[in-house]
């Protein structure tokens, strides 16, 4: 993982900020922390209750929206890739793109200088102090664009061959 997109760490942050860290939220937190990818929240019950078999879906709820109104994990939609789906990630040391494959589901992120100095410029010409920013890109990603690529010779060789053969 690249600097600019080095995660906080969430348990630190809550015992910081003097919040009671029970082995249920610890279980979540962890889970969230250490996540690979984007999750949902039944993802991230299903993984807690892995660690912790009594961990609940409202204490997933409750701690999702501590994280949240402490401004430790953000929220997305993901270009609503699986319908209404909410996905939560630990908020990074800088802002980044999400970048939503409609093929295969995949979610890359992207970060970089230009993006922060379009949000430079825009927060100095509109005179906006920008707290959240979110942006998504959907398309196909390099997995999907290369096996395009594949597909397509692999038909010109069968066309080839066949007009070889023929």
């Amino acid at each position: 993982m690249t600097p600019a997109l080095e995660r906080r760490w969430l348990l630190d942050e809550l015992v910081s900020k003097g919040v009671r860290i029970t082995t249920q939220r610890r279980a979540i937190v962890e889970v969230i922390q250490e996540a690979k990818e984007h999750l949902d929240a039944g993802a991230v019950l299903e993984l807690a209750r892995q660690r912790e078999p009594n961990v609940d879906r409202a204490t997933v709820y409750r701690t999702i929206e501590l994280l949240k109104e402490l401004r430790l994990i953000d929220e997305l939609d993901l270009m609503h890739l699986e319908g209404e789906k909410h996905y939560y990630e630990v908020k990074t040391m800088k802002d980044h793109i999400h970048l939503a494959c409609f093929r295969c589901g995949r979610i890359e992120e992207f970060s970089s200088p230009l993006f922060e100095r379009l949000k430079a410029e825009i927060s100095k010409r509109s005179g906006f102090n920008i707290r959240v920013t979110r942006l998504e890109v959907g398309g196909s990603c390099r997995v999907c664009m290369s096996g395009d690529a594949a597909a397509e010779q692999e038909e010109k060789d069968e066309k080839t061959e066949a007009a070889i053969s023929g």
